[in-house]
């Protein structure tokens, strides 16, 4: 069976108009997603609804794709272009800037100039000077020479040192030449800063005083601190020499011959004398006699009345003798064997 009407089987049948409009909108949401960001859209704004809204034509969409479509739109377009009429309207009309025109004139640079430099110094305020003699023999004619000072920081040829500054001088067609100096404060009085141009001689003098420090010798010392310790940074201080014994007078008369004096002997039971102090004699008590040493203990035990030799039959044994600190018997320091025991 033949059919007359509708579209071959299999096929997609005719589109109706609605179908149509789907289509259109659904394209146009797709070129709008290329070109429009809704996130700076000034007249798109979402509702407690969850719709969206235009604020430009007082419009509600359900979705975001029916609110681009409504962008490209003929309305939307008209309202936006009467917005932009209405506002140029209403702003006042503000005069255009003047814009000054700078002609660079361009010269050609035929090299550095000669210069001379002198380091001053002045005794009365202790202030340094420097004096600098630029000589421009062709320098354009009603031209004067320029100069400026130029902050380490600013130029580019040299890395920066806040400790220099630069001291430029230019004038046509010399190139610029710059000076460095100590980056320190500028005395710019009149009588102390002043620069001259001289048309006969073509040179150029500018002298310049920088201010002087001032002295440090006022400034306060940091106090001591507690316990003996020096304050931080400071250098330590140097301790103090040991004590030392003074050397024993030199020998009054002719060298002593034959055996020198034997010291007295001390006795049994008494004390021994006081051993030398290490930094020289003990002095004397007023009045100009020692005290008397104390008495020897009494013992009762065995041992209190033993005497040295007796009880071996022999002599009591003499405390040696010689002056202090001389070797006894022998040459190599070491003492005597004893005696035979003849018991």
């Amino acid at each position: 069976m033949d059919r007359e009407w509708g579209s071959k089987p299999g096929s997609g049948g005719a589109a109706s108009a609605q179908n149509e409009a789907i289509d259109r909108r659904e394209r146009l949401r797709r070129l709008a997603l290329e070109t429009i960001d809704l996130a700076k859209d000034p007249y798109f704004m979402r509702n407690h609804l969850g719709s969206y809204e235009c604020k430009l034509c007082l419009t509600l969409h359900n979705n975001e794709g029916n609110y681009l479509a409504h962008t490209q739109g003929k309305r939307h377009q008209t309202n936006l272009a009467k917005r932009a009429a209405r506002e140029a309207k209403e702003a006042p009309a503000q005069p255009q800037p003047h814009k000054r025109k700078i002609s660079l004139k361009k010269s050609v640079k035929i090299g550095r100039p000669g210069y001379r430099v002198t380091k001053q110094f002045d005794p009365e305020t202790k202030q340094r000077s420097l004096l600098f003699q630029i000589e421009y023999p062709e320098i354009e004619d009603n031209t004067k020479p320029r100069h400026r000072f130029m902050s380490s920081f600013e130029q580019k040829v040299q890395p920066f040192d806040k400790r220099y500054q630069y001291l430029l001088f230019a004038a046509e067609p010399y190139e610029i030449i710059a000076f460095k100096v100590p980056s320190t404060e500028i005395d710019k009085s009149t009588p102390k800063f002043f620069s001259h141009w001289d048309p006969d001689s073509k040179m150029f003098t500018l002298q310049l005083y920088f201010k002087a420090k001032p002295p440090e010798a006022n400034k306060p010392q940091p106090p001591p601190a507690a316990n003996g310790t020096a304050a931080p940074g400071a250098p330590p201080r140097p301790l103090p020499p040991p004590p030392q014994a003074p050397p024993p007078p030199p020998p009054q008369g002719p060298p002593p011959t034959g055996n020198p004096p034997r010291p007295p002997s001390s006795l049994p039971g008494s004390l021994p004398p006081p051993p030398p102090m290490a930094n020289g004699p003990r002095p004397m008590p007023p009045g100009g006699n020692l005290p008397a040493p104390p008495p020897p203990p009494v013992g009762c035990g065995p041992m209190a009345n033993f005497t040295p030799g007796v009880q071996m039959g022999r002599p009591p044994m003499m405390p040696p003798q010689g002056f202090p600190g001389q070797q006894m018997h022998g040459q190599d320091g070491y003492p005597p064997p004893p005696p035979p025991n003849r018991g």
